[in-house]
């Protein structure tokens, strides 16, 4: 899973694009900060990027990791790390199953990953008996601001699951969904992609997305609008799917992109960033905790969208809790 979200190493875009995760940040504002462990923030780009979060009063950082290798990723940055809370750690495995120890406690409310490998960090959260499983999937969910789209466009899963089953799938949305309705899209509109928009016995991906129509029909998936299968351009394309005469409220003024699979999901969040000038922000969900997935690479205003989508998917689960317990 290393190097699968690293989106932004492609031309700086022309100054007159404007910043579409504005609203999300925005969003943030009057929020209180997230308390992340920052897992193994051992290099400079980890830990200013963790620094950049916390001064745009996103996080409350908790550093993990060995200390002497955050003081010297500090001194290359010249960074005060005075009044941060650290948890020191031998190494980066160490520091990984510490983050999720402390995530499973209640201490922290997300985890930032550093310096380590993503399977690493991937590995202490999947755990079965120590890990941060709920009843649902594990799934990545890329935010992108695309110059040439009206609005932010999610991506998923192209991080996480190779090959997804249709309950998988059925999960996948189901976390795209609770991440778009935190960042403000109220009934968000999902198309499932495939090669084409009719369903085909030779191409199981119709198949799949015809049963997740159905499953959301049926109230298996809720709190959005779901149709499929839709082909990429149909999907993103007014003019595409009235030239198809395909009649459908999702048809091109898609919120979410599910696609077939892992190689499907990331070529096209790579062919955006590289061909499109897109920008990406992720996160992990499913997990007890959201998780921010970060690339060295990543600008800091992907890095702290990152963050500020966290923020507002940890919020959003503390309200809903609120209501069903005022509910109840």
């Amino acid at each position: 899973m290393n190097g699968l979200i690293a989106l932004s190493q492609h031309a700086a875009r022309p100054p007159e694009v404007g910043n579409g995760f504005a609203p999300v940040l925005a969003a943030c504002r009057g929020a209180e900060p997230l308390r992340c462990a920052i897992v193994h923030p051992a290099d400079a780009a980890a830990l200013g990027g963790a620094l950049e979060a916390r001064d745009a009063g996103l996080i409350v950082p908790v550093l993990v990791g060995p200390a002497r290798k955050i003081d010297a990723a500090a001194a290359a940055i010249s960074a005060d790390l005075s009044g941060i809370e650290r948890i020191g750690t031998e190494h980066s495995h160490a520091a990984a199953d510490a983050a999720v120890a402390m995530a499973r406690a209640g201490q922290v409310e997300a985890l930032m990953k550093g310096s380590l490998h993503t399977d690493e960090l991937m590995a202490a959260i999947v755990a079965r008996d120590t890990g941060l499983r709920t009843a649902r999937r594990i799934s990545h969910v890329f935010v992108m601001d695309v110059p040439a789209y009206a609005r932010l466009l999610l991506i998923t899963d192209a991080a996480v699951n190779i090959t997804p089953t249709l309950e998988e799938k059925a999960d996948i949305v189901q976390n795209a969904v609770e991440v778009a309705q935190a960042i403000g899209i109220a009934l968000p509109k999902v198309a499932i992609l495939s090669a084409v928009e009719t369903v085909s016995p030779k191409l199981p991906s119709t198949i799949d997305a015809a049963a997740l129509c159905k499953m959301a029909d049926r109230g298996q998936i809720t709190g959005c609008v779901v149709d499929g299968p839709l082909a990429f351009d149909n999907a993103i394309s007014p003019e595409s799917a009235k030239a198809k005469g395909i009649r459908s409220a999702v048809a091109g003024q898609a919120d979410i992109l599910v696609v077939p699979d892992l190689e499907a999901g990331n070529m096209l969040a790579k062919q955006l960033a590289y061909f499109a000038n897109a920008r990406g922000a992720g996160v992990v969900m499913g997990a007890r905790v959201p998780i921010v997935l970060t690339s060295r690479s990543d600008p800091t205003e992907a890095r702290l969208a990152s963050a500020a989508v966290a923020l507002l998917v940890a919020r959003a689960r503390l309200r809903r809790i609120a209501a069903a317990a005022a509910a109840n």
